[in-house]
This record gives C-alpha cells, sequence and structure tokens, in this order.
C-alpha cells in the first residue's frame, strides 16, 4: 500500500457483517503455551496478525539472533521463554523504536530467579542476550503498575519450573484483565495456579497438560467498528466470533459504548449486532477510568472528538510505552482536527473544540497501528488521510479491506 491512504463515506448509513480473526492477545499466550508443551496443546481461529506471525516464526527459528521488529508481547514473552531454553544462546532484538521500550523489570526478575541475560547496547532496554538454562523458580515482587505483559511473561514459563512461583504484585495493577486472561488460559489449559489478591502462584506441572482452544475474535479490533456505529447516522454492523464471557478485558468497550454513546450489542450466539438506541441523548462531558482497558483509549478519544463531547480518561500511564507514546501522538493529531487537549503522563483530557475544521488533514501513525485505526472513523466526518497505512498489519491486516466492504471510500496516495 501506498504511503498514505485517502478514507470517506458519509454518515447516512453504515451496513455489513465482519469477520475478524482470533485475538492476538490469546494466541500469543497460546503460543508460548504451545511452544513448551508440544502436541498437548491444540489452536484454532488464530490471529493472522504481524504481531502473531512474528512470535510464530520466532518459536520455531534456528537463528541464534531473533529479530521481532515491532512486536512488544514477543519481545516480552520471548525474554521469559527463550531463559528457560537450556543450552541455547539468543539475542532478541527489534526495532529502533522497540530499542526505546523498557524491558527492565521482566529482565531483574528473571535475573532474581536463576536467568542469565545481558544487556548488549542501553542498560535496561533491547537488544539482550539470553543464556537459557534451568530456573528453579521461588518466589519473585514485581512492581504491577509499567506493564501486565511483564507479569504474563513469567506466568506462562512458571510451570516449567521445579518450585513454581509465587509472584508478589507491588504498587498499582495496571492492565488486570490481561494478566486475568493469562491466569485463565492456564487453568484451562490443566495448569493449576492460584491468585488471592496481589499474590499469584503457579505450581509446577507434574501431570500432562492436554486442551483444545478456538480463540474467539479480538474486541479491540471491534473497538472501531463501535466508533463508526456512533458516528454514522444509522448503522448495522455485525460482528463473527464473539463470547459473552470473553477472556478478553477490551470486551468493556460494549458497557462503555452502551452506556456513553448509546450503542447496545445484542448477543446472538457466536454473533455480536452494534444497535444505536433510538432517541439517545450524548453526554456533554464523559469521565472514564481505562487502568484495565488501556488499548481502547484512542477508539473512545477519536469517538469523544467527533461528536465534539469532552472528556477526562484516566488510568493511561502504559501509553507512553507502547508502539509510540501514544498520548503525545494523540494530542499533536486530534490538534489537526480543531480538538485541543490536555494531558500528563496517565491521562487526556479533551478542553475544547476550534469551530471550523479543515478537510483533508494528514494523520501521522507514528509506526503505531491504532492510531491508524482509531481515526479511520473520522472519515465519516470529512475526508481524511492517513499516513502508513499498512501499521494495520501489526494487529489487524484486513482491516482496510473490511472498511471497504462496508462501504468506505479508501484511495491510495
Amino acid at each position: 500500500m501506498s504511503s498514505y491512504i485517502n478514507i470517506y463515506k458519509k454518515q447516512s448509513f453504515l451496513s455489513g457483517s465482519i469477520s475478524i480473526t482470533g485475538s492476538k492477545s490469546i494466541s500469543n499466550r497460546l503460543l508460548i503455551l504451545k511452544a513448551i508443551y508440544k502436541d498437548d496443546i491444540h489452536i484454532e481461529n488464530i490471529s493472522n496478525c504481524e504481531d502473531t506471525e512474528v512470535l510464530k516464526k520466532s518459536l520455531t527459528s534456528t537463528s541464534s539472533i531473533l529479530d521481532i521488529h515491532h512486536a512488544g508481547t514477543a519481545m516480552r514473552f520471548l525474554t521469559s521463554y527463550l531463559s528457560i531454553q537450556n543450552g541455547k544462546e539468543i539475542v532478541l532484538t527489534g526495532s529502533y523504536r522497540m530499542k526505546e521500550r523498557p524491558i527492565y523489570v521482566l529482565v531483574k526478575a528473571l535475573r532474581e530467579l536463576g536467568g542469565k541475560i545481558f544487556y548488549l547496547e542501553k542498560e535496561g532496554y533491547p537488544p539482550i542476550k539470553i543464556f537459557g538454562k534451568k530456573i528453579l523458580g521461588g518466589k519473585i515482587d514485581i512492581d504491577a503498575k509499567i506493564s501486565s505483559q511483564y507479569i504474563s511473561s513469567l506466568m506462562l514459563i512458571a510451570s516449567q519450573f521445579k518450585m513454581g512461583l509465587k509472584i508478589y504484585l507491588k504498587g498499582n495493577i495496571t492492565s488486570i484483565p490481561y494478566i486475568k486472561m493469562t491466569f485463565d488460559l492456564l487453568t484451562l489449559a490443566g495448569i493449576k495456579a492460584d491468585w488471592k489478591g496481589k499474590i499469584i502462584q503457579i505450581y509446577p506441572v507434574k501431570d500432562k497438560v492436554k486442551k483444545y482452544f478456538f480463540i474467539e475474535s479480538d474486541w479491540s479490533s471491534a473497538s472501531y467498528y463501535y466508533s463508526m456505529s456512533v458516528i454514522a447516522k444509522k448503522s448495522d454492523i455485525t460482528l463473527c466470533s464473539y463470547n459473552n464471557n470473553s477472556l478478553q478485558g477490551d470486551r468493556e468497550i460494549a458497557s462503555i459504548y452502551d452506556r456513553c454513546f448509546g450503542i447496545t450489542t445484542v448477543f446472538n450466539k457466536n454473533v455480536i449486532t452494534l444497535k444505536k438506541k433510538l432517541n439517545f441523548i450524548f453526554p456533554k462531558f464523559i469521565e472514564l477510568d481505562l487502568n484495565k482497558t488501556p488499548d481502547i483509549a484512542q477508539t473512545i478519544v477519536v469517538t469523544c472528538a467527533a461528536l465534539g463531547i469532552k472528556c477526562s480518561l484516566k488510568g493511561l500511564e502504559t501509553l507512553k510505552i507502547k508502539e509510540t507514546d501514544r498520548l503525545q501522538a494523540l494530542k499533536k493529531e486530534l490538534l489537526k482536527l480543531g480538538v485541543i487537549t490536555k494531558i500528563t503522563d496517565s491521562y487526556l483530557e479533551i478542553i475544547d473544540f476550534y469551530k471550523s475544521i479543515k478537510t483533508n488533514i494528514r494523520i501521522k501513525t507514528y509506526q503505531d497501528h491504532r492510531m491508524a485505526m482509531s481515526f479511520s472513523p473520522w472519515g465519516l466526518c470529512s475526508s481524511l488521510q492517513i499516513e502508513d497505512p499498512n501499521v494495520v498489519e501489526k494487529s489487524y491486516p484486513n482491516f482496510w479491506k473490511d472498511l471497504k466492504f462496508l462501504g468506505f471510500s479508501i484511495e491510495n496516495k
């Protein structure tokens, strides 16, 4: 695809049925378990996104250097997985941005448990060299406010420790649904685990695990259709392969859009239909704590911006260490659309709007897939240009194709 696209669709009506592949978060966790337990774990409907493909290839690679590019989950999960591959020596590296994303907390924890890992450039950041060995396990304290992926990474390998692992979570816990997702997948696979308060204990596996998993579709990817349903004057969108009792924390998008934006989610077996509430009155101001679901923050902010609703979103600490500093990126790109925001390290507020908004504004994506997808519903308001559209391959490769199916005009430039 070209360096940018022009996206536009008249607001009048949005209709269609979309099938999104399996959750990236669940897919990546199950890939690690399958790598450990081989044929004992069976997976269907795995995500087709770039991040999952990178992890899948890395797990079967025979190279001594693994370059995971922009895939943050792969970096965190592989750091732990490679630490227990006895006798192997692997260099784990990534893109320029990946080398700016800290991994100190995870490496420190693995070292304290007996892992052998060295930084090759900047202390606390990739690239790293990992010398795989047997790790006995035991107890570990870990700062839980920086990234839930550090904790999930340790949990996924802990059943291989002779002593198992007891994790003491320190401080406020961020993105707790992702830790719960990991916990639930371990127990579904037959791995014994306990979680009481701020203590998680994973026991060593004594018996073979054996489990078949059909991965439900990705709720983070569904969020963009909620945004479109709100902005369009009329909409009738159905999304396939979703569970009412989902393991994914981002299923909270359904509740948020129901009470804040008037979109009801109707479940019929594994299909959801997004319905507009009749005569719904939009609030003038929305206040949300997204500590548990930071990946849907960009979607919500752009929805508010398109409707002219002021909002205050907190619990966004992790957005600064994602593919880009998402808070800074949102502030800069929303300003182009006449939306004035105020940000801190963990907070974003829409405080005002310009009266006149230009068309054909070009949105910079900063190598961040969610910047591209969260801004795309603005194409229902006016023609919009989005740079580097290929970034969506990181989590949702068929995104532009699916938008064309819904009637969006998408022109390569």
